[in-house]
């Protein structure tokens, strides 16, 4: 119970003097009249002096206990009005929307993450030093595979070919073959110094022939029959010795020829030819530079196929396979990208127990770049059934998922476990069945609060 504050500030002011009596009689005035021992009271205590300040508080203090006694308090009066609030209307129920669990086929998916890389990625440089002469693409230029995309000055080229091609001339000269004759034609036995050899040693043999008869006969003293059949095995060894030169020559005129195709090929190297096409990631030489043999030019990646690398978990891994198909998505290319599985690693990486997967993704129209960060699911099963709700109707509190489902016009709050997310609806794995009618965006809906299903 707690008095007026104006009732006791005019009291204590009573016991000062008597001019503050005119303030607490209209400070009293200001208060409820409702009794009759209230009016009492304040006549009481506004004709007291000083001398009956006592007995003018003792009969204050009276009034007001009979006051309080008396009055109805706040709270009190509020659950008056609670209980006896059957003759107000009741409150409307609330208006919702509901939808119904139903059950729908759900691919079983495995969810990883990856880096997309070319398929290949190919540091390009020339196979012979020079300066360069030309460089018609640049960083994003897209090649073709056989066009041209950088050369060398081929004046030095051109003049070895020449040189290579004049000793090439020197060699079959030498073994007497035609401008036209072509290199295998060469008859050993009809080179010049084959011939003047095979000639000389006839000559002796001849000679032999008739020494020996004479020496037969003896005409022919020993020593000279000796002396021709010395000069005989001369000519023979000179004609063994002309074979091996000619063979000799003929090793040459093959060496003449490759020193020409080398050339040649030397030429043909002055022009740097794009091995794939793709497009041009980096370049690192210009137009005048000299550079040594395999100075890296121009890194060129191949742009389609891409490939995918993702790490699987070990408990996932026993369901992937080579030719599964794959989902892939990223932020900056909208929309789903089609791949299937190309390639598997044989083992696991030792540091975080996952499985290297490579997918092959199309990517005709080079909306995908490498080295973009991607999202795959691979599709390990499909066709089986799961119970989906939207994920609107799903309110979730300290990590715990709930519905509200509604039956004889109120709605029952239950807690689920979900699974996969996809753009159906979420998967409740428990808690509800199929076809309970779940409340789409229940708010701040209490269990067993009654409601209207909207139409």
């Amino acid at each position: 119970m707690q008095f007026p504050i104006e009732l006791l500030n005019s009291l204590v002011q009573l016991s000062s003097a008597d001019s503050q009596r005119k303030i607490a009689k209209a400070k009293f005035e200001q208060l409820p009249v409702g009794h009759a021992i209230q009016s009492k009271c304040h006549e009481s205590i506004v004709e007291s002096t000083p001398g009956n300040f006592v007995k003018a508080l003792s009969t204050s203090l009276f009034c007001l206990l009979i006051l309080s006694a008396c009055a109805t308090p706040p709270q009190a009066a509020t659950n008056a009005e609670r209980k006896g609030g059957g003759d107000r209307p009741a409150s409307p129920s609330r208006q919702v929307q509901t939808t119904i669990a139903e059950e729908k086929n759900l691919d079983q998916l495995v969810v990883v993450t990856g880096t997309l890389a070319a398929d290949q990625d190919i540091v390009l440089g020339f196979k012979v030093a020079g300066r360069i002469a030309d460089i018609p693409v640049d960083l994003g230029s897209s090649v073709q595979k056989g066009n041209p995309i950088a050369r060398l000055d081929p004046t030095d080229f051109d003049l070895r070919v020449r040189q290579a091609d004049a000793a090439l001339q020197q060699a079959r000269v030498r073994l007497g073959l035609a401008a036209e004759a072509p290199d295998l034609s060469v008859d050993i036995e009809k080179t010049a110094l084959v011939k003047e050899a095979r000639a000389s040693m006839d000559a002796a043999k001849s000679r032999l022939d008739r020494a020996k008869l004479l020496l037969d006969k003896g005409l022919m003293p020993k020593a000279d029959y000796d002396t021709t059949n010395s000069g005989y095995k001369v000519a023979e060894a000179h004609y063994e010795d002309s074979l091996e030169e000619a063979r000799n020559r003929q090793g040459v005129l093959a060496q003449r020829r490759s020193e020409l195709d080398i050339a040649r090929q030397q030429l043909a190297d002055t022009v740097l030819i794009a091995p794939i096409s793709g497009m041009v990631r980096q370049r690192n030489a210009n137009v005048g530079q000299y550079l040594a043999a395999g100075t890296p030019i121009l890194t060129v990646v191949q742009m389609n196929p891409l490939r995918l690398r993702t790490a699987v978990p070990e408990r996932e891994a026993r369901n992937v396979h080579v030719g599964q198909s794959v989902r892939v998505s990223m932020e900056g290319a909208p929309g789903i990208h089609d791949g299937k599985i190309a390639r598997i690693s044989p083992s696991f990486d030792e540091a975080n127990r996952t499985l290297l997967v490579e997918t092959e993704v199309a990517n005709a129209a080079g909306a995908l770049r490498p080295g973009a960060f991607a999202r795959a699911e691979i599709i390990t099963s499909s066709g089986q059934r799961a119970l989906l709700v939207p994920a609107t109707s799903i309110p979730s509190f300290a990590g715990v998922d709930r519905v509200f489902t509604v039956g004889d016009d109120k709605v029952s709050e239950k807690r689920i476990k979900t699974g996969r997310r996809t753009d159906d609806g979420v998967e409740v794995l428990e808690g509800i069945k199929a076809g309970d009618r779940v409340v789409l965006s229940p708010g701040n809906l209490a269990d067993g609060e009654k409601v209207t299903v909207k139409q």
